[in-house]
């Protein structure tokens, strides 16, 4: 119960900065919820009850937040502001939908490998990042099979993780292994700077800046793994 409480006020400040840095003015306060029937209100002592889950929405969806929020906009403005607001899947981050971690037991003979990804993590941080990425926990997850790589984040006490693939990283050059790190250190980047985890246009601009492809991918066995 704590952890979820401290997940719950993360979620609430990242929420309300988030909002005023868009625009937001009145309501005076902001307060969250999970409750799914009714997303977005504003109670009759202006206040902004709104869900959780749009803490993490990209900032087009943030900005209809603020727009149906605004008592000036009324009408037609106001109609498509709430259309474009409830379109996003707030659920999905949610305490019983928000992607977890998972946890595996590091083999042994797997610490050499993620030494090397620790040294690559660090190097690509300094060099795209200008050192400001978070110290990550970075795993080899040898039952990913459909995937090269993956950035899950955890709630307040707990690690986010980068994951790579063992077979992409026993099969593949070593310059394709970075690629895919450094696909998953723009995840990073993104959460850790209050932006939606996801390849919508903030992640592709930052991809192309870097020299990266903005959703890697490679055929392997007539499969196609790919970056998450």
């Amino acid at each position: 119960m704590k952890r979820e409480s401290q997940a719950r006020s993360a979620d609430a400040f990242l929420l309300e900065r988030r909002l005023r840095e868009l625009g937001l003015g009145t309501p005076g306060s902001i307060q969250v919820h999970e409750n799914r029937s009714v997303l977005v209100s504003i109670t009759a002592k202006e206040v902004l009850r709104i869900h959780r889950g749009y803490a993490y929405a990209p900032d087009r969806v943030l900005d209809a937040v603020v727009r149906f929020a605004n008592p000036s906009v009324r009408g037609r403005e106001r109609r498509r502001a709430a259309r474009e607001l409830l379109q996003f899947p707030v659920e999905r981050y949610t305490r019983s939908g928000r992607p977890r971690p998972a946890r595996h037991r590091m083999r042994r003979e797997d610490r050499p490998l993620v030494t090397l990804l620790r040294q690559a993590h660090e190097r690509l941080n300094r060099f795209h990042f200008e050192g400001k990425l978070s110290r990550i926990r970075l795993m080899v997850s040898r039952r990913m099979t459909r995937r090269l790589g993956e950035f899950r984040w955890g709630e307040p006490g707990m690690n986010d993780t980068i994951t790579i693939s063992h077979g992409h990283l026993t099969r593949d050059p070593w310059p394709e292994v970075e690629h895919t790190l450094l696909h998953e250190m723009i995840h990073q980047w993104q959460h850790e700077n209050g932006h939606a985890v996801d390849h919508g246009t903030t992640f592709r601009n930052m991809a192309r800046r870097l020299g990266i492809v903005p959703r890697a991918s490679r055929s392997l066995d007539r499969r196609v793994p790919t970056a998450g």
